[in-house]
């Protein structure tokens, strides 16, 4: 019988499948849609909006779409014996609040009922898990940055600064406002590590990669850090988190007599560890060396950060999470920013009467670096650099003192091109610090997202960042990465308990992954950005002064 691997993807609207054979052809998905499928919970885009930012998901919900799931893929023909392996992914930084009747009802799950109607309420200590999209814990966050020595420190510890959606503070919010559900947990899980707890019939500890997403793990060398836990929790929040985070890959065990019994399922099953959504999609989508971009609302560059003897710098305004299958040697960074589609859409409403074909063209007649020209687009408060909001145009003979010109000053044809020079100068002008110094050249960057469909748009990235352009046919990216991971532990338990990723993968071409190449650096193009970078560094900077911003 040839071994299948499934992985799940827990996103925030629905629960995913995606089955694959050892070649790492899909065979079969699924998925279950929380509004449209379990509307009964009244959830909009799969969460439940409250007050002062807060926005929770129902765990219930999580269980129920696992059950729904299950029935989908047997009534499409899945044979679960023949799977051999399960791993996958969650949203990052949410997380389940387990009570102390959790591991004993897990330990003991009745084939002949389901999930839901086993383990909740009881094995819970709070029936909403708060999601990546809450806002509230702004108090927190400046608390735990205070307690370490302010945002540098914590992201010289952590990885990151304090953010509102990461786990830390989510922890310490409920700490402070429900204290008695607090006092009722007997462990923290995140989304990624509450999907394993099932299958395994115990709670299974947490994913070094999506751990990175809590300001509370010690970014190199991947172990839980005393002081943010003391500054999020208390010392008893120690024991709440168990055991030091795990590497994806491994073996947690097999599944539990519950998924034989009622499923079908081989008891020789490996449960692997699940990881955070974003780490899972540079597991399907990219090797080290390799970057991803994601061109959707927003706008988000991962870069998988190889080995190297000099540690990768840390920004405040920017993530560091270990990678998921060669931490803790390697790391991810990533950028994210708010104006990505969004101010690019506005452009081209503005300039190209909204027509993507007109834009494509004014991009493609204007060259490279707009006759000296530049335009930075924020209709929303940016991240990166942080607060800043409006547009600023500028002209750039001098790279080291940009002229700002009103908007009547700049050629209307040239915007289309300038937006898109801009956002990726941007984002150029901080790999070379991210990267150590002795990181080889990036060899490939993936796009993904509605924008990489553009082809204008995916010649102009091929240039500007000097790299070949890849797109995925993969759909679900995520739920494959956590296929790979489910891949990766079988093969390391069976044939390689060495063995790296990059091993396991090197014999499958990239075909089988879905990976197409669509641009290729023009060298012309590439000489021309060379030399725009610290052009751009400068009109950020005049950008910051004029919104009366921080440093960058």
């Amino acid at each position: 019988m040839n071994p299948l691997f499934l992985g799940l993807d827990l996103s925030t609207q629905g629960l995913k499948a995606v089955l694959v054979q050892e070649d790492c052809a899909i065979v079969h998905e699924s998925a279950v849609y929380f509004d449209r499928d379990l509307s009964h919970y009244g959830t909009t885009n799969g969460a439940i909006r409250g007050l002062e930012g807060e926005v929770t998901s129902p765990v219930e919900m999580w269980l129920e779409a696992y059950d729904l799931l299950m029935t989908r893929m047997k009534a499409a023909g899945v044979d679960f014996s023949a799977i051999s392996a399960i791993s996958g992914d969650g949203q990052q930084h949410g997380s389940v609040y387990w009570s102390h009747d959790a591991e004993p009802l897990l330990a003991n799950l009745d084939a002949l009922k389901n999930l839901s109607s086993q383990l909740s309420p009881k094995a819970f200590s709070s029936q909403k898990a708060p999601i990546w999209q809450d806002s509230s814990t702004t108090r927190e966050c400046r608390e735990l940055e205070d307690a370490v020595g302010g945002a540098q420190a914590l992201a010289d510890i952590s990885g990151s600064r304090a953010y509102e959606r990461f786990t830390g503070s989510q922890i310490s919010r409920i700490r402070r406002i429900n204290r008695t559900a607090y006092d009722a947990t007997s462990r923290v899980s995140l989304v990624s590590s509450f999907m394993p707890s099932l299958f395994l019939g115990k709670i299974a500890p947490i994913e070094i990669s999506d751990a990175s997403g809590m300001n509370l793990m010690e970014i190199l060398s991947c172990k839980w850090d005393d002081e943010l836990i003391r500054a999020c929790g208390g010392p008893e929040l120690r024991a709440k988190l168990g055991p030091e985070p795990v590497a994806g890959g491994t073996s947690l065990g097999t599944v539990s007599p519950y998924w034989v019994e009622r499923w079908g399922f081989s008891p020789h099953c490996i449960v692997a560890p699940f990881t955070g959504d974003n780490p899972a999609t540079v597991v399907a989508l990219s090797f080290p060396g390799d970057a991803l971009l994601s061109l959707g609302t927003s706008t988000t560059y991962l870069l998988s950060i190889p080995p190297s003897l000099t540690p990768p710098k840390r920004f405040t305004t920017s993530h560091l999470l270990a990678h998921p299958t060669t931490a803790p040697d390697a790391q991810i960074a990533m950028l994210c920013y708010k104006n990505g589609a969004l101010a690019r859409e506005q452009v081209r409403d503005r300039y190209a009467d909204g027509h993507w074909s007109k834009y494509n063209d004014l991009v493609e007649t204007a060259p490279p670096g707009c006759n000296g020209h530049m335009g930075l687009y924020f209709p929303l408060p940016e991240i990166i650099p942080p607060g800043v909001k409006g547009e600023f145009f500028y002209q750039t003979s001098d790279p080291t003192t940009p002229l700002r010109l009103a908007e009547s000053e700049v050629p209307s044809g040239l915007h289309p091109r300038m937006i898109l020079e801009s956002q990726f100068l941007s984002i150029r002008s901080r790999i070379t610090a991210i990267l150590p110094a002795n990181s080889p050249p990036l060899s490939r960057l993936v796009v993904s997202g509605g924008s990489s469909g553009n082809q204008t748009i995916r010649q102009l990235a091929a240039d500007l960042f000097d790299m070949k352009v890849y797109i995925s046919a993969t759909k679900e990216a995520a739920a494959m990465g956590g296929a790979l991971l489910a891949r990766f532990a079988w093969w390391k338990a069976t044939e390689a308990p060495h063995g790296s990723f990059e091993e396991m993968c090197s014999g499958v071409d990239a075909e089988a992954f879905g990976m197409k190449c669509v641009a290729i650096p023009n060298p012309d193009a590439v000489l021309a950005y060379s030399k725009l970078v610290g052009s751009y560094v400068a009109c950020e900077g005049a950008v910051v002064d004029a919104c009366g911003m921080g440093g960058v």
